[in-house]
Formats: structure tokens, C-alpha cells, sequence
């Protein structure tokens, strides 16, 4: 668990941030107003159970391809929402997160709210209202949990780790140059081309069970699936 709080602090905690409080407690703001991760809720609208997955990826892929930040982290709360998880490098005042969130729902997205969380439970951990495990999860993965956004009984940590690893966090220049192309008018702002391509294609495109255990395999982890996707009861 060492390592894994490790990459937590690397990739979205601001220093203090790291105790053993309950992990519903876990703050992403300082006591000065900086935060260094834009976490945001996705959650299930009442006889929709896919629209939210949906929607988070229009929203990642919107950021990769449209503004060339790294592929963001994902994650399923154990109740009924998914999370999108994006590492700033450096700490920002939160007001520039709202101005930075406004623009982006001004840009692309003026129907969804797009609110970033200040306090949130860091996967993976035990959801005490449903029992289910809240948890990251390889992208491709994400369809499958839509209508059941929890894992059964605690992922592998070396799988949770593994997602970690492989995240990157946004450089302030890169932040600063979104902020600037979307308060351009739309027919003006240059798109700027993704740095890198998304690993395993963009988030849209679901990978079967076979390719997670090919990717995790290829990390040198075994994966054990605690989790019944559809068809593979």
C-alpha cells in the first residue's frame, strides 16, 4: 500500500494531504486554496445506466485530443457514479479549477455541470452505504460497470497500481495554454494536437476481458477479476 499512496501523493495530493483519515475525508485542497487534482463526478440519472460512462468519455477525449493533456485516471466510486481524475504538476488556486471548468463546459460541454470535488475518497476503499469497492479501472473496462459502478470485493493492488503508474500529470504550461484556447472565440482557438497518442486507443472504445489481461499481463501482473462483467457469469 506504500507504493500506491505513493503514486496518490505523485499524482494528486498536496503535501500534508497524505494522512490515515477515514479515506471519505481525504481533502484535495490545501488550507490556502491550492489543489493539485480536478476530480469529477460522473454520476447515474435515473433510468439511464450507460449515459454518465458516455459522458465521461466525451469529456476525456475531448481534453486529450482538443487541449493535448495525458490520459486522465478513472475510477468507479462503489456507489453509482464514475470519477475522472486529472493531475495538475504544479498546485493552482482553485478559482483558476472553476474558471478552467467553466470555459471547458462553455467550449464543449454546456450541458453537463462539470464541478470539481474538494474532498474525496481515495480508491481503492469500501463504499459503507452499498458495501461495494470503490476503485480505478483500465478505461476500456468502463462500459461494464456502467449501472454497478463497484467492484464486489477489493481490486488487486498491484493492478491499482499499475493505472497509476502509467498517468501522467498536466505541465502548468499546458494548463495555461487550454485556459487561453478556450477563452478565444471557438472559430479562432488553434486545437492543439495531443502529445502523445491514448494509450490503448480513446476511451470510447471498450477492450475486451481479453485485452485487460493482455495489458496487465504485459505489466507482470496477474489480474484476479473479483468483479462479474455481463457475459462472463
Amino acid at each position: 500500500m506504500e507504493k500506491l499512496l505513493a503514486q496518490l501523493i505523485r499524482l494528486y495530493l498536496m503535501p500534508g494531504q497524505a494522512t490515515g483519515q477515514h479515506p471519505a475525508a481525504t481533502p484535495l485542497v490545501s488550507d490556502d486554496g491550492l489543489t493539485r487534482a480536478i476530480v469529477i463526478d460522473f454520476p447515474r440519472a435515473a433510468g439511464d445506466e450507460s449515459g454518465h460512462w458516455v459522458q465521461l468519455c466525451e469529456v476525456a477525449n475531448t481534453l486529450q485530443e482538443k487541449l493535448g493533456f495525458p490520459a486522465p485516471g478513472v475510477s468507479v466510486t462503489g456507489a453509482d457514479a464514475f470519477r475522472l481524475w486529472l493531475s495538475l504538476r504544479e498546485p493552482v488556486p482553485v478559482a483558476d479549477v472553476r474558471r478552467f471548468l467553466s470555459l471547458l463546459r462553455s467550449a464543449w460541454f454546456p450541458e453537463l455541470p462539470l464541478h470539481a470535488s474538494s474532498t474525496v475518497e481515495l480508491p481503492p476503499c469500501l463504499h459503507g452505504a452499498t458495501g461495494k469497492w470503490a476503485a480505478f479501472i483500465h478505461p476500456g473496462m468502463g462500459a461494464s460497470f456502467a449501472g454497478e459502478e463497484g467492484l464486489d470485493i477489493a481490486p488487486p493492488a498491484a493492478a491499482q497500481l499499475a493505472f497509476l503508474e502509467g498517468l501522467e500529470s498536466i505541465a502548468p504550461a499546458q494548463f495555461e495554454e487550454a485556459m487561453g484556447a478556450m477563452h478565444r472565440p471557438r472559430e479562432t482557438a488553434p486545437l492543439q494536437a495531443p502529445l502523445a497518442a491514448p494509450p490503448d486507443g480513446l476511451l470510447l472504445k471498450d477492450a475486451t476481458l481479453e485485452d485487460i489481461v493482455r495489458h496487465l499481463h504485459a505489466l507482470g501482473i496477474e489480474p484476479t477479476f473479483r468483479h462479474v462483467l455481463p457475459g462472463h457469469a
